[in-house]
């Protein structure tokens, strides 16, 4: 009976939790996106999705050696997933040494998936990298005085 009523709960409300996660992370609500991942993980712990959740609020925390972290166990697990990879290369993109490799990784994910989310973000994410990641000087740090 309770194994019914678990397999009734993943069916139907797991992917609630996920959608209701990130609806959270939107919201700047960590706690409560955490919580939320985390209860979906208790649900189906073999799902690769919490984990993602949870890697995408180290990223919006910009704790870029914890989202790598997460991002390179879930491809480790399915290493075709292309938003884990694409997510991957945001997090390398993040630090300089390995911009390129970041860069690399996004387009490939694009290569990759027929899913026009995952292209829509890693086009985003790569303009992103060229307008601003890439800019020697920043426009915020200019010497006072007009130099």
């Amino acid at each position: 009976m309770a194994e019914d009523l678990l397999e009734v709960l993943k069916d139907e409300d797991f992917s609630l939790l996920i959608e209701a996660g990130f609806v959270a992370c939107k919201q700047l609500d960590e706690t409560s996106a955490s919580r939320i991942f985390q209860a979906a993980q208790a649900l189906s712990p073999d799902n690769t999705a919490p984990k993602i959740g949870l890697g995408y609020i180290a990223l919006n925390k910009l704790e870029v050696k914890e989202a790598t972290r997460i991002f390179e166990e879930v491809i480790e697990e399915e290493p075709d997933n292309y938003l884990a990879q694409t997510f991957l290369g945001i997090s390398y993109m993040l630090s300089k040494p390995k911009r390129k490799k970041g860069e690399k990784l996004i387009q490939e994910a694009i290569a990759k998936s027929e899913d026009p989310t995952i292209e829509s973000l890693g086009k985003v994410s790569l303009e992103w990298c060229e307008k601003d990641l890439k800019k020697e000087k920043s426009p915020f740090f200019k010497k006072k005085g007009g130099e």
